[in-house]
């Protein structure tokens, strides 16, 4: 019997290691007890460096032997190895240069080593550990990137059909029903539970490698055959549940004792002519949905298995106590401001009524005075026909501009203004295409000033929003606008019930093309320049059902620009939401970045970003001392952390569909105890100082470039959480409760 998930064994006979003592959890052939470094390598020698699962960096004299290619895993070659002088045996799994190009390829293996990372952090040091696989190091940046286990012991399950008596069978069942339970706790799925993929040694079971683990909420992806995979995993349906896993508990359960393999299309015919199955029968472990089993605890209760988990095994999460400084700081701002905004209390608490935002001047007071009230009200959201042009904000100048067709121009390839004259212009067509082309001039525009124009939808839509991308020089700006835009292009921004459509089509082309593009294809992206007038790098209208579209306009100035107080930066007192980039190799007290930021040339700052602190200092503050605007803190180049635990519970997930406030609020609260934990106070002053601040684990490329280019490709992850949150407290996104009136931004 065999099945394409197995993972091919490099090892002849299959029984020829066999695992350490159950009462010594660590081993000589562990990662942290490889011994030291071996002398010149031998001529049948290589040297390998590589990362252990504490992301310490170690070098050892290799021989390699064959390349074998396992079963069930494309592009995926391993080979039997030896490290050091003591020729301590390891598993090498490795991706080839051939399928570099290809990113699901890539993406496989960084989940499965995040996984195989998080299992030995978590359980290598105990001793019912060894029912898992156990990871020896990685190197994710090699030119064929590559993961190391120790050698499982033991064979097959398959290998031992009919073969077993009730006492061992009863043992198996319990340590795999033991080993689900342990995944399930760091929130894992393996999904690749079969006779032919554990492994049984006389003593205990052991797991292959993680290669198809998913977490616990991420939607199903189709893995698997029957019987061993549940009809909801073979199909891909609903998200990946711990007691999927279970099912394949039980399957195997039925197959040892049976020593034949069900249809596992639900419980089988005959289970009733089996009592020793009868407690697995009795629990629903064999119901075809994953709701009606036993959670892994519950069933090793039921199994009579003590349950490793049961007395707290483990130490205490040192960021609890963070999470409860973060707790504190949402009650002092809701203080300062004078109310409670919606959802921003802890997590699990019920939403609240109360609009904490201090009370903002409006920019339709700002611009023309009176009375707020006495302006129309806005338009039922239902397609209407686009509104008539009226008075804007210049983001720029930050001065009203009244539409003026005498001031229409088009800007050729060259950047010339030509006027534009559409009085003779009598099809409807014709002219909505020109004016959706259309520039509007600023007239405001004073001797020594640069001149600047409008996209002319921004002047004859809904209410626009600006927002501004915060950070010093070299932080990843505009890696994360573009991968951010680049997302917003792919319909990232759809299954939020958004649609989006270019502000100046033409302008909107030149930065996908320089910008987006350049990123998707792997290129490092160039620094940007300083400018002697803001101007925005890109504007999309953007629009929820049928309502009118608002337009959204990002700013992204070079780091020394936002740092001096200059004339540059005067557009920011109008700006309405914020997007502060901070970068971990310069705020993070974590010698695991050392190498990194020696490679880099960046040095760490306790005194925060200069950057912030500039910008922060000028923006307008309001009752109890608080930015008004919104704002979002992006954690990027995340992926350089991935594998702390509190990184890789966010930055391995993708986003949630509909909107859920519950969701970036558990982010903030874990974002902000993982910078409090490793970085000094100033990198947390957005946070502390903005009446409205999300926090976020982003990575805009996922990797570090070589050169001008990043070798496996950029991958940005999660980069749109901050935008959403964004629209969220701006109004913008259906279903979420803005934090000021449903009309367009206040002040």
């Amino acid at each position: 019997m065999t099945d394409p998930n197995r993972p091919h064994d490099p090892d002849s006979p299959p029984d020829a290691h066999r695992p350490p003592d159950p009462q010594q959890p660590i081993g000589p052939d562990h990662p942290d007890h490889l011994g030291e470094p071996s002398p010149p390598p031998h001529p049948y020698y290589q040297e390998l460096e590589f990362l252990n699962h504490q992301e310490a960096q170690v070098r050892f004299a290799v021989r390699y032997g064959e390349d074998r290619r396992p079963p069930g895993r494309p592009g995926v070659l391993v080979r039997r190895a030896l490290l050091g002088t003591g020729a301590v045996p390891v598993h090498q799994y490795r991706l080839t240069s051939s399928p570099q190009g290809d990113p699901d390829a890539y993406g496989l293996l960084e989940r499965e080593v995040a996984a195989a990372v998080a299992l030995e952090r978590r359980y290598g040091g105990s001793k019912f550990g060894a029912v898992l696989p156990r990871v020896v190091g990685f190197d994710l940046t090699a030119a064929e990137p590559f993961v190391l286990y120790r050698p499982p012991g033991g064979r097959p399950l398959s290998d031992w059909a009919g073969r077993l008596g009730a006492e061992d069978q009863e043992r198996i069942t319990g340590q795999l029903a033991m080993a689900v339970r342990l995944l399930a706790d760091v929130d894992l799925v393996h999904r690749a539970i079969t006779p032919d993929t554990v492994r049984w040694d006389g003593v205990r079971v052991r797991l292959c490698e993680p290669y198809a683990a998913l977490r616990a909420g991420e939607t199903r992806e189709p893995f698997g055959a029957a019987p061993w995979s549940s009809p909801e995993q073979r199909a891909g349906h609903g998200a990946a549940d711990p007691r999927d896993d279970l099912w394949s508990v039980a399957e195997i359960a039925y197959y040892l004792l049976s020593g034949r393999p069900d249809r596992g299309e639900g419980p089988p015919a005959d289970l009733a002519d089996y009592r020793r199955l009868a407690a697995l029968e009795h629990s629903g472990l064999f119901a075809r949905n994953a709701e009606r089993r036993p959670h892994p605890a519950e069933l090793l209760r039921l199994l009579h298995v003590p349950d490793p988990l049961a007395t707290g095994a483990g130490a205490a999460d040192p960021l609890d106590r963070r999470r409860a400084e973060y707790d504190a700081q949402i009650a002092r701002k809701r203080a300062l401001s004078g109310g409670t905004r919606p959802g921003a209390g802890p997590a699990g608490d019920a939403p609240e009524v109360q609009d904490p935002r201090p009370a903002r001047t409006s920019v339709f007071r700002r611009v023309f005075g009176g009375d707020e009230a006495a302006r129309p009200a806005a338009p039922a959201p239902e397609p209407v026909p686009a509104p008539p042009a009226r008075s804007r904000m210049c983001p720029h100048c930050l001065l009203p501009v009244e539409y003026d067709e005498r001031l229409l121009v088009t800007i050729d390839t060259k950047g010339n203004r030509i006027p534009l004259d559409l009085s003779n212009e009598r099809r409807p067509g014709h002219r909505a295409d020109a004016l959706r082309k259309a520039y509007h001039l600023c007239p405001h525009t004073r001797d020594g000033d640069e001149g600047h124009e409008l996209p002319v939808p921004y002047l004859t839509n809904g209410e626009p929003l600006s927002i501004a991308l915060v950070g010093s020089s070299s932080v990843g700006k505009t890696h994360l606008l573009a991968a951010m835009l680049g997302e917003v292009e792919l319909g990232g921004l759809e299954p939020y019930g958004l649609k989006c459509r270019p502000l100046n089509p033409e302008a909107h082309r030149t930065y996908l093309r320089e910008r987006v593009q350049s990123l998707q294809q792997g290129r490092q992206l160039g620094r940007t320049g300083q400018q002697t007038f803001a101007r925005f790098a890109d504007g999309l209208l953007v629009s929820a059902g049928g309502a009118t579209p608002r337009p959204v306009v990002f700013f992204d100035l070079a780091g020394e620009d936002l740092a001096q107080d200059s004339e540059v930066g005067r557009f920011l007192m109008g700006v309405d939401a914020f997007i502060f980039v901070l970068d971990p190799l310069r705020a993070l007290r974590m010698p695991s970045l050392d190498p990194v930021r020696e490679q880099s040339g960046l040095r760490r700052r306790d005194l925060g970003d200069e950057a912030f602190a500039t910008v922060l200092n000028r923006i307008p503050r309001q009752r109890g001392g608080l930015v008004a605007a919104p704002a979002a803190l992006a954690v990027n180049k995340s992926d350089l952390v991935r594998f702390e635990p509190v990184v890789d519970r966010w930055l391995g997930r993708a986003l949630p569909g509909p909107h859920d406030p519950a969701v970036p609020r558990a982010e903030s609260r874990d974002a902000y105890a993982f910078l409090a934990q490793h970085a000094s106070p100033a990198w947390l002053k957005p946070f502390d100082d903005c009446a409205d601040c999300t926090l976020h684990f982003v990575a805009a490329t996922g990797g570090q470039a070589r050169g001008d280019r990043f070798p496996h490709g950029a991958r940005p992850r999660r980069v749109l959480a901050p935008l959403l949150s964004l629209f969220a407290l701006c109004g913008l996104l259906p279903g979420a409760e803005p934090t000021g009136p449903t009309e367009g931004i206040v002040r």
